[in-house]
């Protein structure tokens, strides 16, 4: 590849980025109603037919969007699960961290949670074509459980479906906010008895 090759693909994947962080910094203030390829090009200075050159419409850029939010995801699970005070699995430290860190991550950054779970994406979620970010996330839960465990994507699956509930409910005022430390202690002693079960 040539130097002025090379040079546009790092213009390009500027402009991508670019987008990408308008988004969600336009959804985070006002909401994901207010994202329109209009207002976002206006905010990232390029014509709109720029932005059609990145993206396909609103869906591809929420894609877009949701895909660096499971990097950032893995990431603080990561750090809560290599922080937990006795890290080894069985002591279900780990798996109360990690879990702590996604209702934080949930509650912290509310628009970007929904662009992860509950707008329409193209992601693929449990194939072959997952994306490496959403696998390192959901990998962090799996990590909570010991090697030998044969349902630990089991465990890993119905507890971050769990979280996911008490996330979402508590968002929406269905539960009340308050009770989540309660609900996550409940949680962490269900799936940690299954286990031991």
């Amino acid at each position: 590849m040539s130097a002025i090759n090379e040079r546009r693909e790092r213009e390009r994947a500027h402009r991508h980025q670019l987008i990408v962080t308008a988004a969600r910094e336009l959804a985070e203030a006002e909401g994901w109603e207010a994202v329109t390829t209009r207002r976002l090009a206006e905010r990232v200075e390029y014509s709109q037919p720029v932005l059609y050159s990145h993206f396909d419409g609103k869906d591809a850029i929420v894609s877009a969007v949701a895909l660096d939010g499971f990097g950032e995801l893995a990431a603080q699970l990561r750090r809560a699960r290599q922080g937990a005070p006795e890290s080894a699995p069985e002591s279900g430290h780990a798996l109360r961290a990690v879990c702590r860190a996604y209702l934080e991550f949930a509650s912290g950054r509310p628009a970007l949670y929904r662009a992860m779970f509950v707008l329409p994406t193209d992601l693929k979620f449990a194939s072959a074509e997952t994306p490496p970010p959403l696998r390192a996330a959901f990998g962090e839960f799996v990590s909570c459980f010991r090697a030998d465990e044969e349902r630990r994507e089991l465990f890993a699956e119905v507890t971050w479906s769990a979280l996911h509930g008490m996330a979402v409910l508590s968002d929406t005022g269905r539960i009340p906010r308050g009770g989540q430390e309660e609900r996550l202690d409940f949680l962490v002693a269900q799936v940690a008895g299954a286990r031991a079960g």
